[in-house]
């Protein structure tokens, strides 16, 4: 087995974060508002200015809700997805031995922010992980996510609807939404739908598999969150998904006997073949 590295983080003797009625809550919800700040200030403020910064250098044909896997070439991003704040977030739902599987900034410019469809992510990954079951995201608000200007709306307890993890899926106006296909009404109730807001620094949690997504940003309010998504490092990735993608050990061992990406050296190569093969975050 692979031992995670000296500079990555370690879970002997830390506390979880979540109690055992909030992992009882995630577990039966799909999702979990964590309404206390995630990060010391000043780490969250570092972040935060990382990410202006990577925001200013963006291509002006880019649209800044796609800006994904960042972490492939911008190896700075490890402070913040191994950050012990972090990942004893997610250790109660994953375990301890911890695979960061992605990581995605979705900025929603104020005014003309694209919407995101109804969607489960696990229908994005079917084909890259033999199951989903221990794959969550950790939703990090930047600036403050309302109602206003398009906070992710999630259906609850959708995650246990049937056994594959995915609804059917119809195509949308890729140039009015992030994604260029959603759930199909009859797989949705939106009636059941529920607002995760957050203020910055505060964040969610929620199952690969949970229906979810956000209206567009018509509001004067930038809204932006990171989100960094974990799994057990006994689920193993493809082998076909290893030509555009790597996860990383982030705590604890190796369980599947799989490789990992080395996070003091960037995967410019590996990202260039991922825009060549059209793969994007979801």
């Amino acid at each position: 087995m692979m031992e995670s590295q000296s500079f990555m983080s370690i879970s002997l003797s830390r506390q979880p974060r979540l109690s055992p009625e909030q992992v009882a809550a995630y577990h039966q919800q799909g999702f979990l508002i964590c309404p206390e700040p995630i990060l010391p200030e000043a780490k969250f403020h570092r972040l935060k200015e990382h990410f202006e910064r990577e925001l200013a250098a963006l291509s002006p044909a880019a649209r800044p809700e796609s800006m994904d896997v960042p972490h492939f070439t911008d190896v700075a991003l490890f402070e913040w997805l191994f950050a012990d704040e972090i990942l004893d977030l997610v250790e109660p739902i994953t375990g301890p031995d911890i695979a960061l599987f992605s990581s995605h900034f979705i900025c929603k410019p104020k005014g003309d922010g694209r919407r995101v469809p109804w969607h489960e992510d696990s229908a994005y990954w079917k084909t890259m992980l033999p199951t989903m079951d221990t794959l969550v995201t950790v939703w990090l608000a930047i600036d403050p996510s309302l109602r206003e200007n398009g906070c992710m709306y999630v259906i609850p307890r959708t995650h246990r609807e049937g056994q594959k993890g995915f609804s059917d899926y119809e195509a949308v106006d890729p140039a009015k939404n992030v994604f260029s296909n959603e759930i199909i009404r009859p797989h949705r109730d939106e009636s059941k739908a529920v607002p995760c807001i957050l203020q910055p620094n505060r964040a969610s949690l929620h199952d690969s598999r949970l229906i979810h997504g956000s209206a567009e940003n018509t509001s004067d309010l930038r809204r932006c969150g990171y989100t960094m998504r974990f799994m057990s490092s006994r689920l193993r990735l493809g082998d076909a998904a290893r030509a555009y993608h790597q996860i990383y050990l982030a705590r604890g061992r190796d369980l599947a006997g799989q490789e990992y990406g080395d996070p003091r050296k960037p995967a410019d190569l590996l990202l260039a073949r991922r825009k060549t093969l059209g793969k994007r975050g979801h």
